[in-house]
């Protein structure tokens, strides 16, 4: 279902009406914001709702159309963009007709930076469209930078999950974050790269007034923190993968420690066992008694374990294993 929203500006009043009333109002206000909520099915186009507010021969030929990537284009005396907004976590695009009079968007499904605009639009009471532009590409900045900071929490918990005890399942919600910032990042660039070339553009225009050259440079510098913001959770996934690698290693050589350790014990045990199970003569003929069978036998076996325990224990190497298995139990 179409919903189509007309906000009187500049005192932000909103009213619900159809295509035919908001054509009307376009055509009379001088400061107007049409919002268009088109069904999520995406075989419904933009181009009949450009049409029935009699934009069509202003709209660019993309406009409103599903699956278009983030751009923006100017027009001579109109802006046209594809602004990419965060929500939950999927991505809308919401398209932007912007003139001196009007400001129309379309999107499919709700978008919570429109709803937001919506409500402070009667606190900041912009003077034009271009003002109100702004608002609008600053609300959707906001959600890339909120997505981004809890991302990094999520990924910083994480990491202290590790330390307390590390789980396979992990290494998939490490997987989901890093692909997660990966798709952050591959949305908003693109829109910055053409947003800064657009508006460089226009600012390098003696005849673009010092106010819109203002909003433009603040708009310019959040985008790049934000990319920044992008870039160290990025670089923060990256350091949790490394820290479960080390995790990883840490127990492996745990492990074959313990393997050394035993192999220490047990090799002089093999020997012996080897050395007295041969049949030279010696041992057939003249080890006939039991006693010596036991003395040198068992005996040296003893004294082998013995002596490699306390060497053992003089290398700490046995103290060291003692303290990291406490610390795998803390």
């Amino acid at each position: 279902m179409m919903i189509v929203s007309v906000v009187s500006m500049p005192g932000g009043t909103i009213a619900r009406t159809g295509l035919a009333e908001a054509r009307e109002r376009l055509a009379a206000s001088d400061f107007l914001l049409v919002d268009v909520q088109l069904p999520d099915d995406p075989a419904a186009e933009g181009t009949p709702v450009v049409t029935g507010l009699g934009l069509a021969s202003e709209s660019p030929p993309w406009f409103g159309r599903a699956g278009e990537p983030a751009r923006a284009e100017f027009l001579g005396d109109r802006i046209g963009l594809v602004v990419p907004v965060v929500e939950g976590e999927d991505f809308v695009h919401i398209h932007v007709l912007v003139t001196e009079r009007h400001l129309l968007m379309l999107h499919r499904g709700p978008a919570v930076p429109l709803e937001r605009l919506m409500a402070r639009l009667g606190h900041e009471s912009p003077a034009d469209t271009a003002a109100l532009l702004f608002l609008l590409l600053q609300g959707a900045l906001d959600t890339f930078r909120r997505a981004t900071v809890a991302d990094v929490l999520a990924v910083e918990d994480l990491e202290d999950e590790m330390f307390e005890r590390r789980r396979p399942e992990q290494v998939y919600r490490l997987a989901r974050l890093r692909r997660r910032a990966a798709r952050l990042h591959h949305s908003l660039l693109p829109y910055l790269q053409a947003m800064d070339e657009i508006l460089t553009r226009r600012m390098m225009n003696r005849a673009f007034p010092r106010e819109r050259q203002r909003m433009a440079g603040e708009f310019q510098s959040t985008g790049r923190l934000v990319l920044t913001d992008i870039q160290s959770l990025q670089e923060a996934t990256r350091r949790a993968f490394a820290t479960y690698s080390s995790l990883v290693s840490g127990e492996q050589n745990g492990v074959i420690n313990r393997l050394a350790i035993v192999s220490t014990i047990f090799l002089p045990l093999t020997f012996l066992t080897g050395y007295f199970g041969m049949n030279f003569s010696y041992l057939t003929d003249e080890m006939e008694s039991k006693a010596v069978f036991w003395l040198l036998a068992v005996g040296l076996q003893v004294v082998s374990l013995f002596a490699a325990l306390y060497i053992l224990h003089r290398t700490r190497i046995w103290r060291r294993l003692r303290d990291d298995d406490g610390l795998e139990d803390v």
